[in-house]
């Protein structure tokens, strides 16, 4: 069973415009509203392969019942937490040339007996698995949640027998990689903020990648858009690189990989096929007409034109002088 804990959802909106004129009256194309926020993303991606799927998350007000009724719409069980504070709503903008603009509500604040609730429904869910589970912390936290909440989470589902995949940001990345997650996946920018340094190239991802494996992380997964996912968490690192796709959108691209590396886990598969079904998922995502919602037989057809090269750690003095010049080697 894969569990997708959502503490910061949110109602995506579509907008297409011919484009986008500052300071003045923008008319949309078109405008579509879909159940959105990574944790949501993750799930539609992880059904979508066939797995048993649980969102459990804060919702409030109609936009939350709207998220609720969707997700239910695709067959995905979900728990939810009722909130004063109704769900948030976010907007992606496409222009004429596929730009991408992306609008991000911030969420408004839960309750301490809100939060205490999310953590209860986690723990009935967690004793109540019959099987493996792997916990999805995924996306931003409401202004109000402490920063380490996904590391007690982490800490939590441990000691229910279950493994974590962690995608988040900031301080709640840093202190999440702390209670040692079995997989992190921030993006290329989320990497360059938590290191304190830029990426400039795989080599630079893989040091990244090194330094949050040895601040706790067991494995790291650092997305790399169309240049694909950098992967640390033995001697040996990787480089898989997805084929080309036109684009139909990013929006969840990173959000289907993790849903790729949860169901690997869960199916016990190996690195090589672990990412490249992972890689491919992220791809078909690009293809998918609403982010989360691929395609199976997408997937299955990108899956053998994913790319993966090692790198032996050990035996690269470069990426070494690069960890030293990130300060990870302290």
């Amino acid at each position: 069973m894969i569990i997708c804990v959502s503490t910061n959802p949110a109602i995506d909106r579509r907008l297409r415009v011919k484009n986008i004129e500052i300071g003045e009256v923008n008319r949309a194309m078109s405008a579509k509203s879909f159940a959105g926020g990574k944790a949501a993303h993750v799930a539609m991606a992880a059904k979508a392969l066939g797995e048993e799927v649980v969102w459990v998350g804060f919702l409030g007000g109609a936009t939350g019942d709207e998220l609720e009724r969707q997700l239910r719409g695709l067959n995905i069980r979900v728990v939810a937490v009722r909130t004063s504070s109704p769900t948030r709503v976010n907007d992606e903008i496409i222009d004429e040339n596929e730009i991408i603009t992306e609008i991000l509500e911030p969420g408004g604040p839960v309750t301490t007996d809100e939060i205490d609730q999310l953590q209860a429904a986690c723990k009935t869910l967690m004793a109540d698995a019959v099987q493996d589970f792997v916990m999805i912390l995924s996306g931003s936290l409401p202004p109000n949640v402490s920063s380490d909440h996904y590391a007690k989470m982490v800490q939590l589902a441990r000691e229910y027998g279950g493994s974590t995949i962690l995608d988040a940001s900031g301080e709640a990345l840093l202190a999440g990689i702390a209670a040692c997650p079995d997989l992190i996946k921030p993006n290329r920018e989320e990497a360059e903020k938590a290191a304190g340094s830029d990426i400039k190239d795989e080599v630079g991802a893989i040091a990244a990648a090194e330094l949050f494996r040895g601040l706790g992380a067991k494995s790291v997964a650092i997305s790399l858009g169309v240049d694909g996912v950098a992967w640390s968490g033995s001697d040996v690192s990787f480089i898989a690189v997805p084929p080309k796709v036109k684009v139909v959108s990013t929006v969840g691209c990173g959000d289907a990989t993790v849903a790729g590396f949860a169901v690997a886990r869960l199916r016990n598969l190996s690195i090589d096929e672990t990412l490249k079904l992972a890689v491919a998922c992220g791809a078909a995502n690009c293809l998918a007409k609403l982010p989360g919602q691929i395609n199976i037989e997408d997937v299955r057809r990108l899956k053998p034109l994913v790319k993966i090269r090692s790198i032996a750690i050990n035996d690269r003095s470069d990426t070494i002088a690069v960890i030293s010049e990130m300060g990870i080697a302290n």
